[in-house]
């Protein structure tokens, strides 16, 4: 007979007793993302209904609680067994590296409305404080993948998420309007994004003046 529920992903889920792939622990050898773990492509109805909330609860959980919670915890909350979260994702890295794919699938297509709505110059500033929020608020995941072996920037533009592509292209359009100053180069603006996460804000607001005034020292100095 069917199992009704949002646990069912057509498979045996042995619900929180199951101890199966998702560990809490590190990733010993080097990995990086798996496209399917980042993006859910090619899944049935139900199983990326389950995966959807996952990912929601997770990022909500480990945003409030820090990354320690652990996987049948956030199963638990999002109601489904251990064993859905552990298909989905066979390492709690999986789980972190699939949050911050969905942030850099949002980005990328914020980023695309911005080139095509806005002036050149407006859309790379805006786009700017974007990822520098994101970095902001995600640094917790990025800094527990990188230290697990994760080529986050790789897996994403595998997966057409390619959030540094969209921001490079978009400074070229914006020192080809003259609207950020010509001596400075893509590895320069990633060095200030580092500047940017470097400031440990609690929210928006903290570092908004700090965006503020590394705007201001890109755009092209009067006279």
């Amino acid at each position: 007979m069917a199992v009704d529920g949002p646990a069912d992903d057509g498979l045996t889920d042995e619900g929180p007793a199951d101890n199966g792939p998702a560990a809490d622990g590190p990733v010993v050898k080097e990995r990086a993302a798996q496209p399917a773990a980042g993006t859910g492509r090619g899944l049935r109805a139900d199983a990326r209904r389950n995966r959807t909330r996952v990912l929601a609860v997770a990022a909500e959980v480990f945003a409030a609680e820090g990354l320690a919670v652990p996987v049948h915890e956030i199963a638990r909350r999002a109601g489904v067994g251990t064993g859905t979260v552990s298909r989905h994702f066979p390492a709690k890295e999986d789980l972190f590296a699939a949050i911050l794919l969905e942030r850099m699938e949002d980005l990328t297509r914020q980023a695309d409305e911005l080139a095509a709505t806005r002036g050149a110059g407006d859309a790379f500033f805006a786009f700017f404080a974007m990822v520098a929020g994101e970095g902001v608020a995600n640094r917790g995941l990025a800094e527990a993948l990188a230290g697990a072996g994760y080529d986050l920037d790789a897996a994403g533009a595998q997966a057409g998420f390619d959030v540094s592509g969209r921001l490079s292209t978009m400074l070229t359009r914006a020192q080809q309007a003259g609207d950020v100053r010509a001596d400075v180069g893509y590895l320069d603006v990633k060095a200030l994004l580092g500047a940017c996460l470097a400031r440990d804000a609690a929210d928006a607001a903290a570092l908004a003046p700090v965006i503020t005034v590394i705007c201001q020292g890109l755009r092209p100095q009067a006279g």
